[in-house]
């Protein structure tokens, strides 16, 4: 019998089998040596790191002189400055003044600037009334809450600096306050979640153009600063920042990039890059930047970026940030200052409590300031009267979104990714661009070729027609294994083998039954990061942004797994090595694309709602594909893209279809036959 791959699998959707209740497919469980299956992903990607960290604690411990430091400094320099990208040349503010409140020791303006062409930012300027001369200006950004500075929290420590004679600019970080990216007007709330979703969800794609969306982050704060500057009331030899949590993050950015912040407050942020992987995992999208601990740099390398300058480290026992780690990053730096003379910049407070500011740490915020913008005066924590969230809206509409026509992170990425699409068109000219563009996918997704094969058989259960055999099927180096279902159909004799791909898992993989019963082995793995070993991560995308900073991706790590269960159909007796097909699913597009790209075992492919390009992905404001990134190799577009792969596939004879669930009528054009048998 003559059939087609594509029209078994749409049947699948029509055909639900009752099975034995059971029937239990869970295969990790009951294995003492694999039974920490949803953190196998972050331990494979944590111990590299560590490598990488180990490598870069050497170094660090060679460091003796004051030019040592200095060499140090320099080649942080240079390496964040390459991975972050040139920014854009300043451009014209078109600051405005939407509106002024006034209490009676200090009034506020209203304010939106452009940091790029029609990327507006929003913030409000706390001003002391009876000014005399210059005053030293703080820049406040502020954590992870939709209304970002007019959070009670912190309008609290921003309003006890304006009435101690601080001019201070409490601005809204992309995707919180008046700057949401994917504002719903119907709703009145974003459309793809809280703020880590709107730093994440954009920044996926400035992923995908080998950027990280920090840089708008950093950029902003620049922009900030540079309108400060503006102002009659501010001195431009005393400028501070602070913010806690994701203001903490924004706070050590900034400074690290600006040489005019003088004084600098991170709050609940700092630990050492080793601490963080321990504990939370990588955090959202601007947290991290592209390829960052495979570029020789950690997170406490920011810190040394602004040496000798003042910094304190703002801390409590109990944050989400290991106390531990930021003890030991004031360890490691204050060796810096010494060296470097100016241990008395550098100071660290620490209060027994969460993820939260305390009377005790912002009396040492409050002090720190003083003291290195030469400002004196008292330095009580004291209870002050907050505004209402309208009150200090800066838009007309309260979004800049609906009040504002402008540009957002999406539309700038989308120009950055049209230029890299036509960059790669001329590539794409030149003869040898296949063979060139699958060296560039197989390095940037950080796929490596399987080296071992073992596996362990777990059983199997015996189903009318066919029995559905586990496996566990070692990884690479035996660092996670790969749970994996094997569906056999009765009767002897070598039969053609199709490796099925789900995101759901194996078991929603293994649902091919119209093909078993035609005689095909049908299997179906849980690759890293799915089913049995899907992340318990904190964060969601956590993971995936650790094999990023690695220089690695999710999608590479797949691929391999795909290329490692290849090697064990190879290896089955009853398997026709020479007709292996595979089918995947949604998200999971990609990591198949790839390995049939990188091993040519796999004859045909059938792509199934996947998506058709990275380029396409840049190109709409919503993309359908979900945050784990588990379908993305960040900096893909500066070299290839997914159709580049299938034609590499289909020049040396392989076989590419690709179709739409609910659009069966392509199907007829979209045919695989398979062999006759």
């Amino acid at each position: 019998m003559n059939r087609t791959l594509l029209s078994y699998f749409f049947l699948i959707w029509l055909l639900t089998p009752l099975y034995a209740q059971d029937e239990d497919f869970t295969i990790l469980d009951h294995w003492v040596e694999y039974s920490n299956g949803e953190n196998m992903l972050q331990l494979y990607l944590n111990k590299q790191a560590y490598t990488l960290l180990d490598e870069r604690d050497q170094k660090m411990a060679t460091l003796k002189t004051r030019q040592d430091w200095e060499t140090r400094k320099q080649e942080v320099n240079r390496i964040y400055r390459d991975i972050v990208g040139a920014f854009p040349g300043k451009t014209p503010l078109n600051a405005k003044v939407t509106g002024v409140i006034k209490r009676e020791d200090f009034k506020v303006e209203k304010i939106i600037f452009e940091s790029m062409p029609g990327f507006h930012v929003t913030g409000s300027l706390f001003i002391p009334n009876k000014l005399k001369g210059k005053h030293p200006a703080i820049l406040y950004v502020s954590g992870h809450t939709e209304l970002a500075y007019k959070s009670p929290n912190y309008q609290h420590v921003v309003i006890n600096l304006v009435k101690k004679g601080f001019v201070v600019f409490a601005i809204d970080p992309v995707g919180q306050g008046e700057r949401f990216q994917y504002f719903d007007p119907e709703t009145g709330k974003s459309a793809v979640g809280g703020p880590t979703s709107e730093h994440s969800y954009p920044g996926l794609q400035c992923f995908l153009a080998g950027e990280s969306i920090n840089r708008y982050f950093i950029w902003d704060g620049i922009r900030a600063i540079d309108y400060l500057l503006t102002r009659k009331e501010v001195d431009s030899n005393r400028i501070g920042i602070t913010g806690r949590s994701g203001g903490g993050t924004q706070s050590v950015f900034i400074s690290a990039f600006d040489e005019r912040i003088k004084a600098s407050a991170p709050e609940n942020y700092v630990t050492s890059h080793r601490r963080l992987l321990q504990t939370r995992g990588p955090q959202d999208g601007e947290q991290n930047y592209y390829h960052w601990l495979a570029s020789g740099v950690a997170l406490e390398d920011l810190l040394i970026m602004r040496m000798p300058k003042p910094l304190l480290l703002v801390t409590t026992t109990r944050d989400i940030f290991s106390i531990q780690g930021v003890r030991e990053v004031y360890e490691e730096i204050s060796k810096g200052y010494q060296a470097l003379g100016s241990q008395e910049n550098l100071a660290m407070v620490e209060d027994d409590a969460g993820h939260s500011s305390t009377k005790k740490n912002n009396e040492a915020i409050y002090s720190f300031f003083r003291k290195h913008l030469d400002f004196p005066g008292d330095i009580q924590d004291e209870e002050v009267t907050l505004f209402e969230v309208s009150e200090l809206m800066v838009t007309s509409s309260g979004q800049v979104s609906t009040s504002i026509e402008g540009e957002s992170v999406y539309s700038l990425n989308k120009e950055l990714a049209n230029e890299l699409n036509s960059q790669l068109n001329e590539k794409r000219k030149s003869d040898n661009y296949l063979e060139s563009m699958k060296k560039d996918a197989m390095q940037l997704s950080g796929f490596e070729s399987p080296t071992d094969l073992e596996y362990i058989l777990d059983g199997c259960h015996q189903r009318d027609g066919y029995r559905v055999c586990m496996y566990i099927l070692k990884g690479p180096d035996d660092e996670y294994v790969i749970p994996l279902l094997m569906a056999i159909p009765d009767g002897d004799g070598i039969k053609p083998a199709i490796i099925s791909v789900h995101p759901e898992g194996k078991e929603k993989g293994i649902e091919l039954e119209e093909l078993i019963n035609e005689g095909y082995i049908v299997i179906s793995p849980d690759l890293i990061g799915i089913g049995e070993t899907k992340p318990a991560a904190n964060f969601g995308p956590g993971p995936a942004f650790g094999a990023m900073i690695l220089g690695k991706s999710m999608v590479g790590m797949q691929a391999s797994d795909i290329v490692n269960v290849v090697n064990f159909l190879k290896d089955q007796p009853n398997v026709d090595s020479e007709n292996i097909q595979a089918i995947a699913f949604n998200e999971q597009v990609p990591a198949l694309l790839h390995a049939a790209t990188f091993d040519t075992s796999l004859k045909g492919v059938a792509l199934i709602d996947g998506p058709e390009s990275y380029y396409s992905i840049t190109q709409k404001r919503f993309y359908d594909l979900p945050l784990f990134f588990s379908w993305g190799v960040a900096g893909a577009l500066k070299s290839y893209d997914l159709p580049d792969l299938e034609n590499i596939i289909t020049e040396r004879g392989g076989r590419v279809i690709r179709s739409n669930t609910d659009d069966d009528s392509r199907l007829p054009d979209m045919f695989v036959e398979l062999p006759e048998r």
